[in-house]
């Protein structure tokens, strides 16, 4: 039986992070939502994947092993927003994927997964549906992500789920576990091959377990309390206060970071605050930069909606900084609550920002204009290179794509 995860229109709301990745693409704990529906479905055959023909590029390249969805008989789609977890939502579904009829799950008006033994459903359009005429079946319980804000919504609870799913508690024999560090509750802590933790810093599991991917440093003094996932060659530098969070593989972290996630591959190398908050890949936090998560009268944080166009309530006390890929901001930089930044946006004044910054963004307490593409290009491909990854032709394409489809976001807010 194939698998095969689908996008479907709601990706719009998941703008700007989903603008440089599949929805599914998108980490939601120590696990994208893929990796978690790979997990619930763990038995099912091949990997297909149903992407906007925008992203296709980039999604063929980070998973060079799936297909692209053709129309296949006997394939079980799974709405790529869906956060699979054990329980009964699970449990309808995989029951429901081995009849001769077609079946589609819904919570609600969404469409959770469909089941196509005959091979009906049309792969061609960007938005994926389900067939007219299919059985219908509603579902409870699954976790759907249909905002950004989703993207945070029991973070704690999910990063330890994930720690608990991935398994292996415990220090690998060539982790290396330097004097004078300490490991509280290590019975919950798992240390992969490869990663050290150093002389003075802590990691404890009092609150929630603590897994350290291979290759990742905790340097000297620093606190990692859980529950927390560090990914793959990650440093928590000298000093860093992290917990409650999940720092995605290859990114730098200093200072506090706190309910946080870090998709990978940037840094928050430097003292300041990250808190509530969400950074996409290749992005840089300036030394100094602080995040609010609280609004000073205790009230709901609103968030701009892409599709609503207008800053929409989230239901949320604590609600920071949710920042695209490529993006970068000055040291000192100061992020009100609920800001939301998008692709390749560079920040550099020492006023807070607006709360919405269109991708492509550029600018500072004099203002803000349109970040020049070509400029934008080099900078990214500079920083790239740094990690040893090369700008491909699917990256390029992708971010010019981005740049033209914004430009009327630019013009509505600063004129550029």
């Amino acid at each position: 039986m194939p698998l095969c995860s689908f996008e479907d229109a709601e990706v719009g709301r998941l703008a700007p992070l989903a603008y440089t990745r599949a929805a599914f693409d998108l980490r939601v704990g120590a696990r994208t939502l893929l990796e978690s529906q790979c997990a619930g479905f763990r038995d099912a055959g091949a990997l297909a994947l149903h992407v906007r023909a925008g992203v296709a590029g980039v999604v063929a390249e980070r998973h060079p092993h799936a297909v692209r969805a053709p129309a296949q008989r006997g394939t079980l789609y799974v709405n790529g927003r869906w956060r699979v977890t054990p329980g009964p939502a699970l449990d309808a579904v995989r029951a429901g994927a081995t009849g001769a009829d077609a079946r589609a799950f819904y919570q609600g008006d969404e469409l959770v997964a469909l089941w196509d033994p005959a091979g009906a459903a049309d792969t061609s359009v960007d938005a994926f549906a389900a067939p007219a005429g299919v059985a219908r079946e509603d579902l409870e319980g699954a976790e759907l992500v249909s905002r950004l804000w989703h993207l945070l919504d029991d973070l704690q609870s999910r990063i330890a789920a994930d720690v608990a799913a991935l398994g292996a508690a415990g220090v690998h024999d060539e982790a290396r576990v330097r004097d004078g560090a300490r490991l509280v509750g290590a019975d919950a802590i798992h240390l992969a091959h490869g990663a050290t933790v150093r002389a003075g810093a802590i990691v404890t599991a009092e609150d929630g377990p603590v897994r350290i991917e291979a290759g990742a440093t905790v340097e000297e003094h620093a606190l990692v309390r859980g529950p927390c996932w560090i990914g793959a060659g990650v440093t928590v530098r000298a000093g860093a206060r992290v917990d409650g969070s999940a720092i995605g593989p290859h990114s730098k972290v200093a200072g506090e970071v706190h309910d946080s996630v870090i998709v990978g591959l940037s840094n928050k190398a430097h003292d300041g605050y990250l808190g509530n908050s969400y950074v996409g890949e290749w992005c840089n936090l300036g030394a100094g930069t602080d995040t609010s998560n609280l609004r000073n009268d205790y009230g709901e944080v609103s968030l701009w909606d892409p599709l609503a166009q207008d800053f929409v309530a989230t239901g949320r006390q604590f609600l920071g900084l949710i920042m695209a890929d490529h993006s970068k901001c000055a040291i000192g930089s100061r992020f009100n609550t609920g800001t939301l930044v998008g692709v390749a946006c560079n920040w550099f004044g020492a006023r807070f920002p607006p709360r919405r910054l269109p991708s492509f963004s550029w600018g500072g307490d004099d203002g803000l204009e349109a970040y020049r593409l070509e400029k934008a290009m080099r900078v990214a491909e500079a920083v790239m290179a740094r990690r040893g990854r090369a700008m491909t032709d699917a990256d390029r394409q992708l971010l010019g794509d981005v740049f033209h489809a914004t430009a009327g976001a630019r013009s509505a807010v600063f004129g550029g």
